[in-house]
């Protein structure tokens, strides 16, 4: 495997040619334009991740694994302890850029880990050891989106119908995606779908980004606004409801982008099975339920003025902006994961499910 990742032949993130930074596709600027930047200061890489350049759970891993190896090449410190220290500093302000998807402290605290291990031989082997799990990271997920994609190709049979909310495609991750998964898998082996992809507001991942990656792999897609949904569940043009995951609790309870919860309120009502599609490193079994897991508030100024040339509200107007909310384990047909499908009770489940791992 190289240091890149690609989708339709587009590189979004990996390490640049000299190892000393992190080359990424700007998201923010998708879909009119595809531009390039490369991060390797430790602020540089926050607001990589705090503006979305960089985004979608696993692909935030992969880049918070490379961000974690170019920040501590750059640390300078009078002693080996010093910056050791100072580099898991580093990694505690990088976790605080968006402290609900679980796969960037997950992945800033596995490199951690790495550097920890190999501290006794010295800086240069720390690093080493930093950059070797980094990329370990990274093809991990490349097997991760595989496995997903089989799995839930499994759910669908030609011609369905399928409706997913935010972006959770091979931008989000390493190669597939999550939720698009099996539907670009299907693509592969000629087993075509009808997708409808809500536009998610306020930042439009949907819009901007699925659509975008979908009519690039050819499938048959219809953009809608999130308020559309329910007519086209009601009209019998969905059977069935794919959406990714930031975090999942240890009851089956998960947090995905803000609407996820409506979708699955919907699909309940109109008898549509509803799953959601993840990494086993986005299930946070030390996570008991969704009330425990920290929702990340975001600026007024993205529903107001964002996309538009004239703000749409008046300056005073007070704006609630949460970027996901949870959706109830009750309402959720089946989670898949890497290591297999997994079904109601999730609580049970689930920890079979990293019990055979053990």
């Amino acid at each position: 495997m190289g240091e890149n990742t690609y989708v339709s032949g587009i590189e979004h993130v990996g390490l640049s040619e000299d190892g000393q930074r992190v080359r990424i596709l700007d998201q923010t600027r998708l879909p009119n334009r595809e531009v390039y930047k490369e991060v390797g200061t430790a602020e540089e890489c926050y607001t990589a991740i705090k503006r979305l350049e960089v985004r979608g759970a696993p692909c935030i891993g992969i880049f918070a694994g490379y961000a974690m190896y170019v920040i501590a090449r750059q640390v300078k410190a009078d002693s080996l302890m010093d910056w050791a220290g100072k580099v898991r500093e580093e990694g505690s302000r990088l976790k605080s850029a968006r402290p609900t998807a679980v796969n960037l402290s997950w992945a800033v605290e596995r490199v951690l880990a790495a550097m920890d291990s190999r501290l006794a031989g010295g800086r240069e082997a720390a690093l080493y050891a930093m950059k070797t799990e980094s990329l370990a990271i990274h093809e991990e997920d490349i097997g991760m989106c595989k496995r997903i994609a089989e799995y839930g190709l499994e759910l669908v049979k030609a011609g369905d119908g399928i409706l997913t909310h935010c972006n959770a495609g091979p931008l989000a991750t390493s190669l597939y995606g999550t939720a698009l998964g099996p539907i670009l898998l299907g693509q592969e082996r000629g087993v075509h779908f009808r997708v409808f992809a809500d536009e998610t507001r306020p930042l439009l991942q949907g819009a901007r980004l699925t659509s975008y990656e979908l009519v690039r792999a050819g499938v048959d897609v219809t953009l809608i606004c999130d308020n559309m949904a329910s007519m086209v569940m009601k009209n019998g043009w969905v059977q069935a409801c794919f959406v990714g995951c930031d975090r999942v609790a240890a009851n089956g309870d998960f947090a995905n982008k803000i609407g996820t919860s409506g979708v699955a309120i919907l699909a309940r009502h109109y008898h549509i099975p509803f799953y959601t599609l993840g990494p086993a490193s986005t299930i946070d079994m030390d996570c008991p339920t969704g009330a425990d897991i920290k929702i990340e508030l975001r600026e007024p100024e993205e529903i107001k003025n964002m996309w538009y040339k004239e703000p749409m509200a008046l300056p005073e107007v007070k704006c609630f902006n949460p970027a996901f909310d949870v959706t109830d384990h009750e309402l959720v047909t089946a989670i898949v994961t890497d290591r297999g499908i997994v079904y109601p009770p999730f609580k049970e489940n689930l920890q079979r499910l990293f019990a055979k791992q053990d």
